[in-house]
């Protein structure tokens, strides 16, 4: 009996290591995305050698890997921070030298505009990992619904749970947002500056969607000085 009962233990401890994997794995690759777009950019936003990021994403998330495996759930949220601070400084740094670069004359229009769609990309991802680890107490906080903190982000599905209390499918009751919701909370707050059907609640996610709108702004402004540029001087002022 008591063997039976240590199986049955051992079985569930698996699966929900198995759970909390499927949950998580989108949040790699983004990562893993992240560090390879920043590889695709040009020699002038290098700081360090090559493949210095990837190389520190890397030695960050094998350890993210093992302490969700592990349930150390503590180290796994310090080791997560940590990676979106450096991918955020990366992000900053590199918006920084692209408008140096552009009023400098420093970066040709094809680099220009590479750069702008890679940066542009990352802004997305960046910010999609700090929503998803910070909103609601993060992510473990989340999926056990009663110990979660204040919600950061009124998704309509937590808006229907609210406002109607009879005939609710359970898949609306029930539901938990995932790394996909907090990718298109953050699409949608790069393209069209605003989260759209997503209220923002918290101060601290409203501070973190401005400056999310702000990197967008500044990059889109660069490729308008760019063309506006070319238009006005009928030539290449820029070198390529």
């Amino acid at each position: 009996m008591r063997e039976s009962h240590n199986i049955n233990k051992k079985s569930d401890q698996k699966s929900n290591r198995l759970k909390s994997i499927n949950t998580r794995w989108p949040t790699w690759l983004a990562l893993i995305v992240v560090a390879l777009l920043y590889e695709a950019l040009p020699k002038i936003f290098y700081w360090g050698p090559r493949g210095l990021l990837i190389g520190l994403v890397t030695i960050l998330l094998i350890p993210l890997i093992i302490t969700q495996w592990r349930n150390d759930h503590r180290v796994n949220r310090i080791l997560a921070l940590a990676i979106n601070i450096l991918i955020t400084i990366y992000t900053i740094i590199s918006v920084i030298r692209l408008v140096l670069a552009t009023f400098q004359g420093q970066i040709g229009p094809n680099h220009l505009l590479v750069s702008s769609i890679i940066l542009w990309t990352t802004n997305i991802l960046v910010f999609a990992l700090w929503y998803w680890s910070l909103d609601a107490g993060g992510p473990v906080q989340r999926e056990l619904k009663e110990s979660a903190g204040s919600t950061a982000f009124l998704f309509p599905q937590i808006q229907i749970s609210l406002t109607e209390t009879a005939n609710i499918p359970s898949s609306i009751k029930n539901w938990v947002p995932n790394f996909v919701d907090y990718l298109f909370l953050a699409f949608n707050t790069t393209t069209a500056f605003s989260p759209t059907d997503t209220p923002v609640l918290t101060r601290w996610a409203k501070c973190m969607c401005m400056i999310q709108t702000i990197i967008s702004l500044t990059i889109i402004l660069m490729l308008a000085a760019r063309a506006i540029n070319t238009l006005n001087s009928g030539s290449n002022y820029f070198v390529s």
